[in-house]
Parts: structure tokens; C-alpha cells; sequence
């Protein structure tokens, strides 16, 4: 059958307007949202099941510190762990009470209860995470937050970041979501299934996150908990805090820390490990993933040299081959990459004379390689001037290994501001030019 052109025209215009029909009423203008991310944690996962913490229609209350403010928030939760579905029954965020003496107490004002996909609860299959609803909530820079969870049923912590140098609480059995006063029946200093909180960055604002990938020094094991002394939280109070006269330093800059305590840039930890997995297997999810993502600092390796056998350990080429394939895939997605040399650790119950070749080896390399976009020496700022291979001892925690406060202290302060320079009041797509020390 032969089609007039009237007839032609009629049926092309009914197939655009299917194929391009309005969204609905609903629809959020995602294309001029620009999130980032304020704080992250990396989760590790499954524990062995002696080793499961469980909640049995229970509220866990999550505390949580804020990098960078913003005047809408979301939260990313986690069962990327689960080998079964998680029932979140309801999800609230609010600001802590400053000086309370309840710490799960929230402020007056600022409780929001969150949605996702528009509904007040929501079941997150076994390997997935879920992003809530956005919420209005003036969050400012530096200040903690409150993410209430009810868990109905028996729930196992099966995705869960293990060293949160951070005390939450966990309910009486209840929904306690929206109480401002949260009736606790014990703490945990873990974070279960929440592993980001973004913030609205504003298209005009140029906000962007830089992730600090690595292992416990990153992730602030040994430092004072509910102090927030971690070598990220320091760059992030910089950040907030110091005007740096070069000019193009734009204070929208989030710290999201995906350090977690034993993790390793080559291999897995053992079954049952809350030492995440390594870097090369968690980097999509724990870097790419991150909202607003421009840059991130490398700092991974110790683990991998540790672990290895004392007379022959990992090689130094092995690290290196793997640090070339982070690199890669960061600067594949535009993302600037700091590398960050590795701290001294004779003392350590895993040292041997013949690892620190290779930590020497790799440091090396990093300082002289030109592959990292920039170079942070922490190994030169902690290191005892007298007796190289050891902390400085205002420095050490006590096991030789990991930093004090002091030490994490001076780590944040080691970071040059001019490496998250921007340039035209954007944020550079790629590598920035090089900076050394």
C-alpha cells in the first residue's frame, strides 16, 4: 500500500513525539545537578559469620563528617558484601547536636527523612548499592552528620567499613529513624552499609571531590577516635580553612577516604577480611563511583611488601606494574593521580631488612618516574632524619607502623594546596602539570 506524504508526516510526528515524549511531572532536571562527594568510606566484607555483627529490629545511627557544605544531600548505601537482599524499613539524615551529651543526639530543625525511588523504604539486592532521593538541608563544611537506619528483621553487617575511629550507635529494638534522642542499647566503631554522603556541588560552584585511595594510614587506624585525625580530615579543614595565595584555589573541594585498614594493591586479604579488596578489583566502584571525582592521591603498597615472605618479598616491578594500571584507568576518566611515597615501618611485626629494598625501591620510583601526576612525599615528612627506616618518634602510634595524631596531623599539612589548583574557575578534566617537592 502506497502512504500519501500527509499521511507520512502524520505517522513521523507521532514516532518523534513517542520517542521523545516529556518527562513526567516528577523528573528531577539531572543535567544541571552537579554532586560531590563530602565524605566515603570503602567497605570490606563479608566477615566470617562469628564474626558478623547482627541488628534485630534495630536503628543504627551513623555519624558522619562533612568536607565540603551544600544545601541538598544524598547518601549512597551498600550491599555490594550481601550474598542476600538487605531490607532498609527507613533512612533519615540530620545534623548532630554539637555538645550534647547523648553524641546521637540531632539538632532541632534538621531532621529529613530520606526516599528512594521515591518510597520510605527500599530492599538492595545482594552486590548492589542505591543512591537516595535528594533532600533539602543547608549541610555546612566541616561539621558531622546523622544517618539514622532502621534494619527490620535479623540483618547481618555483611558490607561494612571496620575502622571508623568513629563512635555510632545502635537502638533499642525499634524505628527510632526520627527521634531526636536516639535510646541506645550499645556502640560500634564501624560503619555499616552507608559508604558515601554527597552534597550538591551548584552548577556555577565547580565543586569536585578528590578520593584518597589507600590503606589504614589513610584510613586513620591508631588515630584518637571521634576526633577526626585522619591525614584526609586535615587536608579537608585546609581546604576549608586556608586562603592559599595562588590564585585558582576553589574551597569546593570534598575529601571522600576510601583508605581501608590492611588493604593491598595486588591481592585479597583472607576469607573473612575487613581489608576490602584490592585496589585493582575496588577501584571502579570505590573511585569512579565517588560524585564529582577530579582527583585522587595513591598511597597502597605496605600491605602488599608485609604480607610477602620475610627473605623473598614482593618485587618492586610487581608494585610498579600495578600502580601503572591505576594510573591508567584514572587518567582514562580524567582524573588527576597523586602518588604518595610509602612511611617507614622497621619495628613493624611484619619488617624485614629485605622488604625495605623493596619500599625503598618503590618510593624511588615514584619520585623520579614522572608517571604520577604529582608526587606526595610522606615518607620524607614522617621519617626519622636520624634513623631513616623508622617514624620520627613524635611521630609513631606506638607499632611502628601507623602515625599518631601528630603524624596525621603533619601528613595533611604535607599536601600542596596548588595540586587541586583550577584553572578558569573549572577544575581540570586531566592530568595537572607536575608537582614535586
Amino acid at each position: 500500500m502506497k502512504l500519501s506524504l500527509p499521511s507520512l508526516l502524520s505517522g513521523l510526528a507521532l514516532a518523534t513525539s513517542l520517542a521523545f515524549a516529556p518527562f513526567g511531572a516528577q523528573a528531577q532536571n539531572w543535567t544541571t545537578e552537579r554532586w560531590v562527594g563530602t565524605w566515603g568510606a570503602g567497605p570490606g566484607g563479608p566477615p566470617l559469620a562469628a564474626n558478623t555483627q547482627t541488628f534485630t529490629d534495630q536503628t543504627v545511627r551513623l555519624i558522619v563528617h562533612s568536607s565540603i557544605g551544600g544545601n541538598r544531600v544524598r547518601i549512597r548505601l551498600s550491599n555490594e558484601m550481601g550474598s542476600t537482599p538487605l531490607r532498609i524499613g527507613a533512612a533519615h539524615i540530620a545534623l548532630r547536636a554539637g555538645g550534647a551529651a547523648n553524641g546521637a543526639d540531632t539538632q532541632a530543625g534538621t531532621d529529613r527523612a530520606l526516599t528512594f525511588s521515591g518510597n520510605t523504604s527500599i530492599t538492595i539486592p545482594p552486590g548492589a548499592p542505591v543512591l537516595s532521593d535528594p533532600v533539602n538541608l543547608n549541610v555546612p563544611a566541616l561539621s558531622d552528620l546523622a544517618i539514622s537506619l532502621y534494619l527490620p528483621g535479623t540483618v547481618g553487617a555483611t558490607t561494612i567499613h571496620g575502622t571508623a575511629s568513629q563512635t555510632n550507635y545502635v537502638s533499642l529494638p525499634g524505628d527510632f529513624t526520627g527521634a531526636a534522642s536516639l535510646p541506645t542499647q550499645r556502640t560500634i566503631l564501624s560503619w555499616p552499609f552507608l559508604t558515601e554522603v554527597d552534597v550538591e556541588g551548584g552548577q556555577a560552584s565547580g565543586g569536585a571531590a578528590i578520593v584518597t585511595l589507600g590503606d589504614s594510614i589513610t584510613d586513620g587506624t591508631r588515630s584518637t577516635p571521634d576526633t577526626n585525625n585522619r591525614w584526609p580530615d586535615w587536608l579537608a579543614r585546609r581546604l576549608q580553612t586556608v586562603r592559599d595565595p595562588i590564585q585558582g584555589i576553589n574551597v569546593r573541594l570534598g575529601v571522600v577516604n576510601r583508605g581501608i585498614s590492611g588493604n593491598r594493591l595486588l591481592s585479597n586479604p583472607p576469607e573473612g577480611s575487613l581489608a576490602g579488596r584490592n585496589i585493582q578489583e575496588r577501584f571502579d566502584r570505590d573511585v569512579l563511583a565517588t560524585a564529582g571525582v577530579r582527583y585522587m592521591t595513591l598511597m597502597i603498597g605496605i600491605n602488599d611488601i608485609g604480607n610477602s615472605p620475610n627473605a623473598t618479598p614482593i618485587s618492586a616491578d610487581e608494585l610498579i606494574a600495578g600502580y601503572r594500571q591505576v594510573i591508567a584507568r584514572a587518567h582514562a576518566k580524567g582524573i588527576a593521580v597523586y602518588g604518595a611515597t610509602l612511611t617507614p615501618f622497621e619495628g613493624a611485626g611484619y619488617y624485614s631488612p629485605e622488604k625495605e629494598v623493596v619500599r625503598q625501591a618503590v618510593n624511588n620510583w615514584i619520585r623520579s618516574s614522572d608517571e604520577f601526576d604529582a608526587v606526595i612525599d610522606f615518607d620524607r615528612v614522617t621519617r626519622d632524619p636520624s634513623h631513616p627506616t623508622r617514624f620520627l618518634p613524635a611521630y609513631d602510634s606506638g607499632d611502628h607502623l601507623h602515625p599518631n595524631d601528630l603524624g596525621y596531623q603533619a601528613m595533611g599539612n604535607a599536601v600542596p594546596l596548588e595540586l587541586f589548583r583550577s584553572l578558569g574557575g573549572t577544575y581540570l578534566q586531566g592530568p595537572v602539570p607536575a608537582t614535586r617537592q
